[in-house]
């Protein structure tokens, strides 16, 4: 008997990316690296269709086709995590010189800059940004912080993360610090909180969301779809 893995025709692309997935051809990595609600990624990662596995180990990630790096807490914290777990080293090989997707969440886009404000320790370099904290400048009308809760997004250059969504973009965030590029190629798109923050870079194979995909319901399902079905 012949056994044919796949069928030879797919009405739709992302067909053949969950028939890739369930064969182990395609591996999303989650990376856990101590911080955040691994869980709860995963999770809407399955309701949508797509498996993946959370994950510390190198070899995992070495192989992985797709990398997601979440995370809440401090920014030392994370970057403390990163190096006592030795992941610096194969994540810079990884998606630096390899080119692999990766996906930063939260804690985890600050992550992929170059420093932040509220710690002392470089973070990993991959895009040319750094990390501040929102600052009360309407002494009358003084700003919540952290920013919690729904916010508009505003996308600013061409990107098939967002596509296939209503036009009024709308995520959950939870944050203190923002992230502010220094090349604007870089920004894909700019949320309103006191003053305009970058709420989401593309560099490359490189993208940072500052909001959180998991929460969002609709709008969170249909990027992490994009991210990896298109991207």
């Amino acid at each position: 008997r012949i056994h044919v893995p796949f069928p030879l025709f797919l009405s739709t692309n992302r067909e053949m990316i969950q028939l890739l997935l369930l064969h182990g051809t395609i591996m999303v990595v989650i990376i856990d690296y101590k911080t955040g609600n691994l869980g709860s990624i995963q999770n809407m990662l399955k309701k949508i269709g797509f498996k993946s596995i959370i994950s510390q180990s190198p070899k995992d990630i070495y192989n992985a086709k797709k990398l997601i790096l979440p995370g809440i807490g401090s920014f030392d914290k994370g970057m403390n995590s990163i190096e006592q777990l030795g992941l610096r080293k194969i994540l810079k090989s990884r998606v630096v010189e390899e080119k692999l997707p990766i996906l930063g969440i939260c804690l985890g886009m600050q992550l992929l800059t170059k420093g932040s404000e509220e710690g002392s320790l470089p973070g990993l370099g991959f895009v040319d940004a750094q990390v501040k904290k929102f600052k009360n400048i309407d002494k009358q009308e003084p700003l919540r912080i952290p920013h919690m809760g729904w916010n508009t997004v505003k996308v600013v250059k061409n990107s098939g993360l967002f596509e296939k969504m209503p036009d009024n973009y709308r995520f959950y965030f939870v944050h203190s610090y923002y992230v502010s590029c220094k090349k604007c190629d870089d920004i894909l798109a700019t949320t309103q909180y006191g003053n305009e923050f970058v709420s989401a870079f593309q560099k490359d194979n490189i993208v940072g969301v500052q909001f959180h995909p998991e929460k969002s319901h609709k709008f969170g399902m249909q990027f992490l779809r994009n991210f990896l079905e298109a991207f």
